[in-house]
């Protein structure tokens, strides 16, 4: 029996480090590292100790006899990844268990005997803030203080994944015991820009690195976008995940017929939450608000929608794989351009992303809603909206590009309540440092910022919007290393104010800013609601809510 890595794959490569017989790849030192959607285990080198799975963060590695039938597949896909390379062989090794030859070891963190403490701030609490502050506190003394404009910590995977994903939401455990490591201090609900300025930050710290991912989303230059039915799907998943600074948005779900614009996994994972069965859903941490729309949504076909083919979609084949096997929900293509069924049919299988589609129905979507009966997804490629229609400010149908017939230049209409648009992330300018309008990045050599010594960038405001929420792991690792040698060189700024200066400043500017008890405080409140309604946690939707859980706690613990 061999183990294999499925849907959930984090890309972070911790199974990579405690693997006794060297059997996942691609590794970090591989030049694949970071282009495939996922690890693979070798099934030929494979020993079955489980020590991948039981270092796995989001529990997504399992034995292949114990996969359910929706992860079956999962079993082939790590196979196929080694087909045509020659087996491994124990001769390799000489004296040793070892189905793999081992490099030389590598010591990345070598610092001078007497290098003493750095003080880091590090703005974000998302996977990327968080992968450097874990860099830091285990491989160096330093004393690190965390920075997030909200007053709860977590970032992307608190705010950004999806609800019935749980087990990709178990890396926040991970990042959480860093919360009260007795080297971070933690300042949540200060903004840099409005509370602190950057200049403030550095004259508190050795340096500082920003983490403050990529907030908004790119448009789709089209007439009626900007109508109250074209929603970008950056606010939807905010709203269902219980934003603070989307609760009051709502969405409109009146209409029977939503069309999603984009091809990314964001765009899946909406489709998905949109047909999903609200009781399979209540179960999970959604934000109470959402459900209950849910539950009362008309909902009932969710149009994908995407510029090129199924052979170019940027979905991974594992969230492809999931809509397959969605309770209830009939997943079809719409072949309305024969160019879509030629790809799929010419694709070399499972491997390839055309190829997860074969033997899927395949239909023509119309201008009309959908009939009453089954919930489905339809997979609509080579097709981009033109315009969107509608009367007293709604949207009533959407125009998008039809290849019927092969022409490839007729337009079509169909009737729609809402378009959401999912079409990538766009990083906006940190208040005192450079920004790249272009790119959406911040310009940094290695992570440090260009022209500002002593300032660093990790996550996608270094790199882009690429990358889940594992990537971020070699990204911090490169720009904690830059921000270390920086230090060893001599050149990182000397600071002015201590520690507790900046805590000062901290509270003087904003009082209602929330620490490591504080959040705690919110957890507790969060998981005890959760209890109550047999669900993971509820969570607080507001600024207000969070900051007076945070505050009550805190002062019951102070027993006052």
């Amino acid at each position: 029996m061999t183990y294999a890595i499925t849907q959930t794959c984090c890309n972070d490569a911790t199974c990579v480090a405690v693997c006794p017989v060297n059997c996942i790849h691609p590794t970090p030192e591989e030049r694949a590292f970071g282009s495939t959607e996922m690890l693979h285990i070798d099934p030929r080198a494979c020993i079955d100790c489980g020590a991948c799975a039981d270092a796995c963060p989001v529990d997504a590695i399992f034995p292949v006899d114990a996969l359910s039938a929706g992860q079956r597949e999962y079993a082939d896909i790590n196979a196929a990844y080694y087909e045509g390379e020659e087996p491994p062989s124990a001769g390799d090794e000489v004296d040793g268990p070892n189905f793999h030859v081992w490099g030389e070891p590598v010591f990345e963190r070598s610092l001078p005997s007497d290098f003493g403490p750095l003080r880091v701030a590090v703005v974000g609490t998302g996977p990327a803030g968080m992968y450097a502050a874990q860099d830091l506190l285990l491989h160096t003394a330093a004393e690190v203080t965390l920075i997030d404009r909200l007053p709860v910590a977590g970032g992307l995977v608190r705010y950004g994944v999806a609800p019935d994903h749980p087990a990709t939401k178990k890396v926040g455990d991970t990042f959480s015991r860093f919360h009260s490591h007795p080297r971070v201090r933690m300042h949540l609900g200060i903004e840099v820009g409005r509370d602190v300025t950057a200049e403030e930050l550095s004259a508190h710290h050795d340096a500082v690195i920003y983490a403050v991912g990529a907030s908004t989303d790119k448009r789709l230059g089209v007439p009626g976008e900007d109508g109250p039915g074209c929603v970008s799907a950056t606010s939807f998943v905010a709203w269902y995940n219980a934003h603070p600074e989307a609760v009051a948005q709502g969405v409109d779900l009146s209409a029977e017929r939503v069309v999603v614009v984009g091809n990314g996994n964001v765009a899946l994972d909406v489709a998905r939450i949109l047909v999903a069965d609200p009781d399979a859903l209540a179960g999970t941490d959604i934000a109470a608000h959402a459900l209950e729309a849910l539950r009362a949504s008309r909902v009932r076909e969710v149009v994908v929608l995407g510029r090129r083919g199924p052979e170019d979609a940027a979905y991974t084949r594992s969230e492809l794989l999931a809509l397959k096997h969605l309770p209830g929900v009939e997943l079809v293509v719409d072949d309305h351009d024969p160019r879509t069924g030629a790809s799929i049919d010419a694709a070399a299988g499972a491997d390839d992303r055309a190829g997860v589609l074969r033997g899927l129905p395949r239909v023509r979507t119309d201008a009309a809603s959908p009939a009453r009966g089954e919930r489905r997804i339809v997979l609509r490629f080579h097709s981009e909206v033109v315009e969107m229609r509608g009367e007293g400010g709604g949207v009533r149908s959407v125009r998008v590009t039809d290849g019927s017939g092969g022409g490839g230049g007729g337009t079509a209409d169909l009737g729609a309540g809402l378009l959401l648009r999912a079409i990538g992330y766009r990083g906006l300018p940190v208040p005192g440092l450079p920004f790249d309008e272009a790119s959406g990045t911040v310009p940094h050599e290695g992570g440090r910022v260009a022209g500002l010594p002593g300032s660093y960038v990790v996550g996608w405001i270094k790199r882009g919007p690429s990358g889940g929420i594992g990537a971020n792991r070699t990204c911090a690792a490169e720009t904690v290393g830059t921000l270390l040698a920086d230090a060893v060189a001599g050149t990182l700024p000397a600071p002015t104010g201590d520690a507790k200066a900046f805590r000062r400043l901290a509270r003087r500017r904003n009082r209602r800013v929330v620490d490591a008890r504080g959040l705690a405080a919110i957890d507790r409140a969060e998981r005890d609601r959760g209890r109550l309604d047999g669900r993971p946690r509820v969570k607080l939707a507001t600024v207000d809510e969070l900051v007076a859980t945070a505050r009550s706690g805190r002062l019951l613990r102070l027993g006052r």
